[in-house]
C-alpha cells in the first residue's frame, strides 16, 4: 500500500536578510554620532559669516532648542553675530489662512532674488494644541524659491507662542542678517489680536487681505489693521479684479479713520496677484520708499532701539520662566499640586501661590 504524499504547505520560510556585520555597525554609529553632535561654536560662527547655509541651519536649531545644554552656546553665537548683522529690511507678512501668504511670498521672494537681493524666509507653522506637532510644509509650497541659491527658507513651529511667531524668531533674524541676507520675510501663523509680537520685530508690517470675504467691514475695527504699514488685496486676477478694486477703496476709507502713526507714515492699500505677478513690483517699491523715508527721519533706527528694549524684557521673562520650571523641587511640587487639583483639594490660585513660595 502506497504511503499518501504529504501536502505541500503554501507557507515557506525563506532565508532572512543577513545582519550587518560589526564593522558596518561601527560605521553607522559613527555617522549617527556625527549627525547628533553639534560643531564647535567658532566653526558655526565662521560658517554663518561665510554664508554657509548648513552652518546657519544648525545654529538656528541650537537657538530654537529648549535644552538648557544648548543655551550658552546659542547665546555665544548670537553675541558674535550681532555686530555682523548687516543693514537689512525685516518684513512681517500676515493674513488669514487661505489668503495666499505662501504663494505671495514665493512670487515676492523670486522677484527680489532676480534683482540681486538675498532673501531669507522665516515661515512659522501653527503647532497642534493636542499633539504639539507641526506640518512645516512651507518648502513644498515654495518649490521655485526653495531651489533659488539666493534664497533660504526656514520653517519653524510656533509652539505655545501666542504672537504668531516661533519662540526664537527674533534671534533667528539676527543670524540670517549675519549670513548676509538683505531681506528677511517673516510669515506668521495667521491674523489675530495677539500678533503684536510680529509688529515688535519687523521694520515693515504687511497685511494680506481678500476681496469679497467680508474683510472690508473689519477695516473699521482696531487691532491688526492699525499695526499695518500696508494692506495688500491679494488674488486680484480674472473675475476678481473689480471686487479687489472696490475692496481697495473701502480699506482706504477705513484707514483715514485711524490717527496718524508715530512715524507719520500713512498706510497704503495696493492690489496684486501672486499667481500672475501683477502688482508685486509696486509692493517692493512702496517698502523701499518706506525704508528711505523712515531712515531719513530717524524713525527707522528709533523703532529698532525700542524693539530691542521690548525684547530685553521678553528675554528676561522667558529665562525666569525656564529657570523656575527646571528646578527639581518645583517639578516635584508641581506634580503634587496637579494631583490635588484633580482631587479638588486645592485651587489653581492657591497652588500657584504655594509653588511661587518655594
Amino acid at each position: 500500500m502506497k504511503t499518501p504524499k504529504k501536502k505541500k504547505s503554501a507557507l515557506k520560510e525563506k532565508e532572512g536578510v543577513k545582519s550587518v556585520d560589526s564593522t558596518d555597525d561601527a560605521v553607522i554609529r559613527s555617522i549617527q554620532s556625527k549627525r547628533r553632535s553639534m560643531p564647535a561654536t567658532e566653526d558655526l560662527i565662521n560658517g554663518i559669516v561665510a554664508a554657509d547655509i548648513s552652518a546657519l541651519s544648525r545654529a538656528i536649531t541650537l537657538v530654537e532648542s529648549t535644552s538648557l545644554d544648548h543655551y550658552d552656546q546659542a547665546n555665544e553665537i548670537i553675541k558674535a553675530c550681532l555686530p555682523l548683522a548687516k543693514d537689512s529690511i525685516r518684513i512681517g507678512i500676515t493674513g488669514v489662512p487661505g489668503v495666499g501668504k505662501s504663494t505671495f511670498i514665493e512670487r515676492f521672494g523670486k522677484q527680489l532674488t532676480d534683482q540681486g537681493f538675498r532673501v531669507a524666509v522665516l515661515a512659522v507653522d501653527p503647532s497642534s494644541s493636542i499633539s504639539r506637532g507641526s506640518i512645516l510644509g512651507d518648502k513644498t509650497r515654495m518649490e521655485d524659491l526653495v531651489r533659488d541659491p539666493n534664497a533660504y527658507i526656514r520653517p519653524s513651529a510656533s509652539g505655545e507662542t501666542l504672537g504668531g511667531v516661533a519662540r526664537k524668531t527674533r534671534e533667528t533674524i539676527i543670524l540670517c542678517e549675519a549670513a548676509g541676507f538683505d531681506v528677511i520675510l517673516i510669515e506668521t501663523v495667521g491674523v489675530g489680536q495677539s500678533e503684536t509680537a510680529v509688529h515688535s520685530m519687523v521694520d515693515f508690517f504687511l497685511l494680506l487681505k481678500l476681496a469679497g470675504a467680508g474683510d472690508e467691514l473689519q477695516g473699521i475695527k482696531r487691532g491688526i489693521i492699525e499695526m499695518a504699514d500696508a494692506i495688500v488685496i491679494n488674488k486680484a486676477d480674472g473675475d476678481n479684479i473689480k471686487p479687489a478694486k472696490r475692496a481697495k477703496v473701502e480699506f482706504e476709507r477705513a484707514l483715514h479713520l485711524y490717527p496718524l502713526k508715530a512715524s507719520k507714515w500713512q498706510p497704503k492699500v495696493l492690489t496684486c496677484s501672486a499667481v500672475t505677478g501683477d502688482g508685486i513690483d509696486d509692493i517692493w517699491k512702496l517698502i523701499d520708499s518706506y525704508k528711505a523715508t523712515m531712515t531719513q527721519s530717524g524713525f527707522f533706527a528709533e523703532k529698532r532701539h525700542d524693539q530691542n528694549k521690548y525684547w530685553l524684557i521678553q528675554t528676561i521673562e522667558e529665562r525666569i520662566k525656564a529657570d523656575f520650571f527646571s528646578r527639581p523641587e518645583i517639578k516635584r511640587a508641581l506634580r503634587e499640586q496637579l494631583i490635588k487639583l484633580e482631587n479638588n483639594e486645592t485651587s489653581p490660585f492657591a497652588a500657584a501661590a504655594y509653588l511661587l513660595s518655594l
